[in-house]
């Protein structure tokens, strides 16, 4: 791109950062420090916002960037992710948005805590949500990299370092200021950015084929170099069992993954009551549902106009398809119109991806404030506010967060995030539903089902491929790999499951009857939720 065009994309950027700035600003000079406003954002949104903040937090750079990606490089397999993030919901809507607003105040913990003895089942639940969240930060911070780089035209890695960095600090205004009530309004600009701009480049791809979606596919097949096999599973996950079961741990991982993100689960309680909680996941699975349908559309149309061998040569897992497709619709990079639309698509990942590093942030930093430190804190100790140590927190997990995206760089932002899924779905879902639905569970089970996930997920990982022992690891110098699957899931999800089965028979400690029915009855009924 020249120098004017980048100028262009430079000046978009900055708009939306500084209205996002504006809007933390003024939220920040309204708020009174209490943890409610903080954490919850005074538990003031009406279902409608609270959809469209839910959408905002859970359409990322993975699901704009990444999946798009996936599908110009391989076709079929690639669609996976958009189906499995979509199904997903059916779990969030039937399991766990009502319950967990009853029973909760801010954080996943308040759930599990409720019928157990805090302290443990605080601490290992906070710690599973903060390398949960570290992890879904991380492929965030690749995205922003990627995109910016193209952007500049930088193939090294100055740019993305440097964007990585500035990502990491905006995060950390944006929280440690604005807490979950700019957070939210950041997040829903963002959903309606990011459902315009999904709309129009959707509505071009369809235009240049006429509107048949048939001559789409085949002429995406065509280019991509495998013929009809593009159109046909087995492309990335074929082959060799090793990949056939790397495909089933992968889509485990995504269905039951998002019941287990603490950002999403923190999002139920910034409405007043559970049945709007329910009703903003349904406004959610409507915005999320068209967005994946388009990211289909945005995939093979990368693979028919731009071609995946341009795709890959700009970056090589794919993250930056769907910028180079809207400069190909424009017109092509060198002239103003695809300059303009590819600054356009390129300024709304970059929103994308501020609004859900954000929403990580905060739930993060709110697991580690309202969970790890009030355990962990001795009794005779001077107590500082929650909200100091959240805003404390935030800092910490940003420069985390910097160091790992930093190590990660040439990952594709969608499997980044689906090994998030994968320790989310390990750690946090079973003793969720444990505690929501087994009247024998004990503190033991709760506490043997988090690391009972946490650990094997996490181990398992640094022990795959994605972390040596092949050219596409985070270390291809080395090798220490001895587990073959990429994703843990299939694996580390039944062991969770498992620990906490094992942990409650195992226990001498007799379940609370009284405060399981009373957490039963708050948890059906609402009655007594805050």
């Amino acid at each position: 791109m020249t120098a004017g065009h980048q100028t262009l994309a430079l000046v978009l950027f900055s708009t939306f950062i500084a209205v996002t700035l504006g809007i933390t600003t003024w939220v920040s000079r309204h708020r009174h420090g209490s943890a409610e406003e903080f954490y919850a954002g005074g538990r003031l949104f009406s279902p409608m916002e609270n959809g469209f903040a839910i959408a905002g937090d859970y359409m990322s750079a993975a699901s704009f960037l990444g999946i798009s990606g996936l599908i110009a490089l391989f076709g079929y397999d690639g669609l996976l992710y958009s189906v499995g993030f979509l199904v997903a919901w059916l779990v969030v809507l039937f399991l766990v948005a009502e319950l967990v607003r009853n029973c909760g105040r801010f954080t996943l913990a308040d759930v599990v805590a409720a019928r157990m003895s805090e302290r443990p089942v605080r601490i290992a639940a906070g710690t599973a949500s903060v390398t949960v969240s570290v992890l879904y930060l991380v492929a965030q911070m690749v995205g922003a990299g990627s995109l910016v780089g193209l952007l500049l035209g930088d193939s090294g890695t100055a740019a993305r370092t440097l964007t990585v960095v500035a990502v990491g600090a905006l995060m950390v205004v944006y929280v440690t200021f604005g807490g979950m009530r700019a957070t939210t309004w950041i997040q829903i600009v963002k959903a309606v950015l990011l459902m315009g701009g999904a709309v129009a480049l959707t509505v071009l791809v369809l235009l240049r084929f006429h509107g048949d979606f048939g001559l789409l596919l085949t002429s995406a097949a065509e280019r991509s170099g495998h013929g009809e096999r593009f159109l046909g599973p087995g492309l990335k996950y074929g082959g060799d069992w090793t990949a056939r079961i790397d495909f089933m741990s992968l889509g485990l991982a995504l269905v039951l993954g998002t019941a287990g993100l603490p950002h999403i689960l923190s999002r139920f309680y910034t409405v007043p009551t559970a049945r709007a909680a329910r009703r903003s996941v349904v406004w959610a699975i409507g915005l999320i549902g068209g967005f994946y349908l388009m990211t289909i559309v945005l995939g093979f149309g990368a693979a028919a106009l731009v071609g995946p061998a341009e795709v890959r040569a700009s970056h090589a897992s794919g993250n930056t398809a769907v910028p180079l497709l809207a400069a190909y619709l424009g017109g092509g990079a060198e002239s103003t119109g695809g300059a303009v639309l590819f600054a356009l698509v390129a300024a709304i990942a970059f929103a994308t991806i501020l609004a859900v590093v954000a929403g990580i942030t905060l739930a993060s930093s709110a697991s580690v404030a309202h969970d790890l430190y009030a355990s962990l804190r001795r009794r005779r100790a001077r107590a500082r506010s929650e909200v100091a140590v959240a805003r404390t927190a935030a800092v910490g997990i940003g420069a985390v967060a910097i160091a790992l995206g930093l190590l990660a760089q040439d990952l594709n932002v969608a499997f980044l995030v689906g090994l998030a899924f994968a320790v989310a779905a390990s750690a946090n879902l079973p003793v969720l539903l444990y505690s929501l639905f087994w009247a024998r569970f004990t503190t033991r089970g709760a506490v043997w089902s988090v690391y009972g996930g946490l650990v094997p997920a996490v181990l398992l990982v640094v022990l795959s491929p994605v972390v040596s022992g092949s050219p596409d690891s985070l270390f291809p110098g080395t090798d220490f790999q001895c587990f073959p699957l990429q994703n843990p899931g299939l694996v580390s999800i039944p062991l969770g499951f498992l620990a906490g089965w094992l942990g409650t028979v195992a226990s001498a400690e007799e379940p609370d009857a009284a405060r399981h029915a009373e957490t039963e009855v708050r948890s059906l009924t609402g009655a007594g939720a805050v």
